[in-house]
Formats: C-alpha cells, sequence, structure tokens
C-alpha cells in the first residue's frame, strides 16, 4: 500500500474548512489546531514578492491567503483528494499551484528555490528530519524562512495509523536538530490552547541564513 492511500482516506473523511472565519474573512492563516487562534502570517514576516512552498498544503487555504497578500505560491500534498478540494476552491487564483507528490521526491526533482516554507501539522511532523530537512535546506534561497506547527511531544491527534510515526521533539531538540542542518536563528514557541482546551500548538521558526 502507497503512502497516499491512508492520507487519501484520511483526506476524504476530513471537515472543510469553513468559508468565513470570526472576523468575516475569506482567507487566512491558522498555525493551530483550533479555529480562531493562534498568531497569523507576521510569523513569517512579509510576504509579498515571495515564493512559498506548502508541504502537506490541505485544502490550500493557508497558501491562498499568502497569495492573497502578494506571494506565489506552490502546494504539495501525497493526498490526491487535497488537490481536488484545492483546485476546486482556489483553482482560478493567479500565482497559485498545487500538486499530488511525496514531498522529498518534489524536493528532490524541483530545481526551483524558495523563500519561505511551511509546514502546518504537515510533512515536517511525519518525515525523518534528516531525510526532510536537507532537501528543504537545499531549495531556499538565502535568508529563507522554514516555519511549521504541530502537537506538543507526547500529545495525541488524528492520523492515519499507516502513514508512520510523528517526529515528536522538544525544543531543544529542534533546535539542535535545525541548527545541524544548516539552519539559524531557530525560534520555538508553545501557543497556548484557548480556554477550556488543554493541548497546545508548538510553532517552529527557522532561518537559512
Amino acid at each position: 500500500m502507497s503512502l497516499a492511500e491512508p492520507w487519501d482516506r484520511y483526506a476524504a473523511g476530513s471537515t472543510p474548512r469553513r468559508t468565513v472565519n470570526a472576523k468575516g474573512e475569506t482567507t487566512w492563516l491558522n498555525w493551530t489546531q483550533y479555529a480562531d487562534h493562534g498568531p497569523d502570517e507576521s510569523v513569517l514576516g512579509p510576504v509579498a514578492g515571495r515564493r512559498v512552498l506548502d508541504l502537506g498544503s490541505g485544502s490550500g487555504s493557508n497558501l491562498a491567503h499568502l497569495v492573497t497578500l502578494g506571494a506565489t505560491g506552490q502546494g504539495v500534498d501525497v493526498a490526491p483528494a487535497r488537490e481536488r478540494v484545492a483546485r476546486e476552491r482556489w483553482g482560478q487564483m493567479p500565482g497559485l499551484e498545487f500538486r499530488t507528490v511525496d514531498v522529498a521526491a518534489f524536493l528532490h526533482e524541483t530545481d526551483e528555490t524558495f523563500d519561505v516554507v511551511l509546514s502546518i501539522f504537515g510533512a515536517v511532523w511525519f518525515v525523518d528530519p534528516d531525510t526532510l530537512l536537507p532537501l528543504i535546506r537545499s531549495r531556499m534561497a538565502p535568508g529563507g524562512i522554514l516555519a511549521f506547527s504541530h502537537l506538543p511531544p507526547g500529545s495525541q491527534g488524528p492520523k492515519p495509523a499507516e502513514a508512520g510515526l510523528r517526529h515528536d521533539h522538544t525544543p531543544d531538540e529542534w533546535r539542535r536538530i535545525l541548527t545541524g542542518h544548516g539552519f539559524s536563528d531557530v525560534r520555538v514557541s508553545l501557543i497556548e490552547p484557548p480556554e477550556g482546551r488543554a493541548v497546545g500548538t508548538m510553532l517552529v521558526r527557522a532561518s537559512a541564513a
């Protein structure tokens, strides 16, 4: 069975993202597992004119938001169902592309470079960092930003059972791993959950300088 199959089944059972958030916005970036919670795209700095790669782009909504701010975006996801949903919702937006492909294969094949690489509960959580991070680093422009989020170590969340282990790491471990693969200015923060919820979100940002 290919890796795409369990992720495709998971995608087919996912609830579609809302078309409007609590502020009445039709596009927005959400780093956490909770609606209308956490920081926005300012984590990345200015994105206008920058080339953005989303590893595990899902429905494409986070990437589409950055494109509305002037970025150009490439989304990749291993699940064919994700690309179908993304194209149905965002396919007419200029400067935005989606592909169904394993992220490591994409990074091996592409000759593009990117100013920003995102992984929001995406590939960085599920692919061995010693395999993935060198590939990401090799495709990043000087001074580029890598930013990703996932549940804190030991937290439980939904995933296809066949998709493999999560790569849960502590803040200190992420700093060591990222620095070891050529990243600098590594910043790791824990976003506290909203009231009544127990599990926060880990957010990691690093520079390719």
